[in-house]
């Protein structure tokens, strides 16, 4: 018989295990390729020190001359909060009992719940590494009623819970909480369950609910070239300016080749993942039939596919910007954490839990974590590709 306590092991025996796994590994090919740690992790920070620049301490000399002087390594320190990951799936009190005396339709009903939670998770999870630790998913530019046009709706999703929010002294009115019902890709619109009100066009923005500043420091903030990054200033380290040409260009195997020397050149970093919008994958691809080369593919870890470029994988990503390619050493990203992926529990020890004054059972999976890319200045992107 199916009670609350054998769902409850089912979730802390069977499904953790299996649900870290895809989440830590299959939300996409870029987030497969960057290694995870709990080191570094002091209390509610990430502290870490960054080397930078070369030992001083090498030079050639004489038979009987002086030896060179040491010159200890150049250290600055970066300082991070981690983040707080959540995903909660709810499960009313009707379905439970519905299956009581059916293992297998409450083995299914966990499962679909839990394949909802890894879906949205993957999706959120994997645009963060887009972004830059904001938030902000869109940005208003006419509204009317429940319906709005923003800039983009390409971080939108149907069934996303938002929060509106204020780009200026705009007093918004029912804005937190919106559950997105309809997208409309061709015009970049979306339609929400409640009306707001209050909004200014081009100054309005929209977030997951509660997640302002409280994401992931992604590529976003990384190649953001001015402010300050773990709590460092970037005007102060050179090195925390990452390459970026903003040239508009057509899409080219040596226009891939000029990034990479000049940051291998200048950083001494390898470059080893490509990622771009589709519509640059589609001109890379078009380059390539033009000159009746074959398109070269290469298997990665997690079953993913993509395109090699001289042995070094390209991929495109729905996140990606539009017009856009990073070119990255993977090898520099770290995702630092207290723990994997872990449920909330109780006093009681429990992970299931009801709503207070709801007949609704929920239970929700957590993981403290903060990204961080150890050498900023080996790092480049491409911004003007003209795309197909």
């Amino acid at each position: 018989m199916v009670t609350l306590q054998t769902a409850d092991k089912a979730l802390k025996t069977l499904y953790l295990g299996v649900v870290s796994n895809q989440l830590n590994t299959s939300i996409n090919p870029l987030f497969a390729k960057i290694k995870q740690t709990t080191s570094d992790v002091w209390g509610k920070e990430i502290r870490k020190l960054a080397p930078y620049g070369l030992n001083g301490g090498i030079g050639a000399g004489t038979e009987t001359g002086d030896l060179p002087q040491s010159g200890q390594n150049n250290y600055a320190e970066f300082n991070l909060t981690l983040k707080n990951l959540f995903g909660t799936i709810e499960i009313s009190d009707k379905a439970i009992r519905a299956s009581q005396n059916s293992a297998g339709a409450f083995v299914n009903l966990l499962n679909a719940e839990m394949e909802g939670l890894i879906k949205a998770a993957s999706f959120n999870f994997g645009r963060m590494l887009y972004g830059d630790g904001s938030g902000k998913l869109a940005l208003i530019d006419t509204f009317d009623g429940g319906s709005y046009t923003a800039d983009s709706v390409r971080n939108l999703m149907e069934g996303m819970i938002i929060d509106f929010l204020p780009g200026a002294a705009e007093n918004i009115v029912n804005g937190k909480g919106a559950r997105i019902i309809r997208i409309n890709r061709a015009n970049n619109s979306f339609t929400v369950d409640k009306n707001v009100t209050g909004l200014t066009n081009s100054v309005s923005y929209v977030t997951v609910q509660n997640s302002l500043n409280n994401e992931l420091t992604g590529l976003g903030k990384v190649f953001d070239s001015t402010g300050s990054i773990y709590g460092l200033n970037k005007a102060d380290y050179n090195w925390l300016v990452p390459y970026k040409d903003t040239e508009s260009v057509s899409i080219s195997d040596s226009v891939i080749q000029k990034a990479i020397d000049n940051i291998e050149e200048t950083s001494g970093s390898s470059v080893n993942f490509l990622v771009c919008s589709a519509g640059v994958k589609r001109a890379y691809q078009d380059y390539l039939n033009t000159y009746r080369r074959n398109i070269d593919t290469m298997d990665l870890a997690g079953g993913y596919k993509a395109i090699s470029y001289a042995g070094i994988p390209l991929i495109s990503d729905r996140f990606c910007p539009a017009k856009t390619l990073y070119l990255l050493n993977t090898d520099e990203f770290t995702l630092h954490q207290l723990c994997d992926w872990a449920w909330l529990e109780g006093e009681d020890g429990k992970v299931i839990k009801q709503i207070a004054g709801k007949p609704t059972y929920t239970a929700t999976l957590v993981k403290y974590a903060d990204l961080i890319c150890n050498q900023i200045s080996g790092q480049g992107v491409l911004t003007s590709i003209t795309e197909s």
